[in-house]
């Protein structure tokens, strides 16, 4: 059989260019055909080569902890994070139409808070500022989604507990949470470690870490700031050579991560709301077909997997109270 030593000889001689895409694109193709390979086992040969040579040439800055790409990468996500901040901070201080849905046209607004009374879930993409401008982002792709869910016959405090209880989230949002760890508290604020394992064609590990800071507005709302300070993807998981790939060397499935939460109790249960706005790089030109659906589609579906799990989690400790209070009646 041949194997990945071999793939150079089915290709044309060796004084191609290196880090030309569209020749390292030709050579990978007429090794392919020549060595039979499946899928499986040629994507992670595949991605080295087709990725171009200068992508990550220069040192990467940071917002905060978290490293984002390059300068112009950095300094369009950190306007837009600025940007959706100034507006959640002007939303949270009126103190009116706290979720997004509350401000839709009036049959819409109905017809959303019947989907969620019915167990639905539901999503909004922001794809402009709220001035109504577009958004370039050199570069890079910015991921603008947010979510609501409703939670019936849940009160706040049993939401807040199952938000605040990271040691647990790897049991409350497997397999999307592969490992979960309160690295340190202070009253509200938290900061926590998360290893994300996400599935979209490829897999991709994620070894996080973020910033949280919960606020209780009153006896029925409260919000939540969350920021990534520390985002690495992770070689060879669960194997004895695991590591973090330095950020120079990654493949860009996910470099920035800001999330707003909104928690409201009305209607006998408590409406949630995410807002997460992500960053990842641009899709290389010729890798739409791999990587497209991990980098279009993994924000919108990690959002509703998320939203639905922590009601699927609420419910059950709400469930597991009920039966040991009955327990204790009989």
């Amino acid at each position: 059989m041949r194997r990945i030593k071999h793939l150079p000889r089915c290709g044309p001689p060796a004084r191609r260019k290196a880090g030309v895409f569209g020749r390292h694109l030709l050579c990978v193709c007429q090794a392919a055909r020549c060595c039979s390979l499946s899928l499986s086992i040629s994507i992670p040969f595949f991605m080295i080569l087709v990725q171009p040579a200068n992508l990550f040439s220069a040192p990467q800055p940071s917002i905060g902890n978290a490293s984002v790409g390059n300068a112009k990468t950095a300094e369009a996500f950190a306007n837009y994070v600025r940007a959706t901040e100034v507006r959640n901070s002007a939303e949270l201080q009126r103190g009116t139409d706290l979720l997004w849905i509350d401000r839709l046209a009036e049959t819409a607004r109905k017809r959303s808070y019947t989907d969620l009374a019915q167990g639905g879930v539901e999503l909004q993409q922001r794809r402009k500022l709220e001035s109504g401008g577009e958004f370039h982002c050199p570069e890079c792709m910015i991921h603008h989604w947010e979510g609501v869910v409703f939670i019936p016959g849940a009160r706040l405090d049993d939401v807040l507990r199952v938000l605040e209880d990271y040691d647990r989230h790897a049991e409350y949002y497997a397999p999307d949470v592969a490992r979960s760890k309160i690295e340190s508290r202070d009253g509200d604020h938290f900061r926590i470690f998360l290893r994300f394992r996400r599935q979209k064609v490829i897999t991709v590990v994620l070894n996080t870490e973020h910033d949280v800071v919960y606020t209780r507005d009153s006896a029925s709302r409260a919000h939540s700031r969350s920021t990534a300070t520390h985002i690495a993807e992770v070689e060879n998981p669960g194997k004895p050579d695991e590591r973090e790939k330095p950020r120079e060397s990654d493949n860009g499935f996910l470099w920035g991560m800001e999330t707003w939460w909104r928690m409201e109790e009305k209607d006998h249960g408590v409406y949630v709301q995410s807002e997460v706005v992500s960053l990842t790089r641009s899709i290389p030109v010729g890798l739409g077909w791999m990587i497209g659906p991990f980098v279009t589609a993994v924000p919108k579906e990690s959002l509703t997997f998320t939203l639905e799990a922590t009601r699927k989690a609420v419910l059950t400790q709400l469930r597991a109270a009920s039966a040991k209070d009955w327990s204790k009646l009989r």
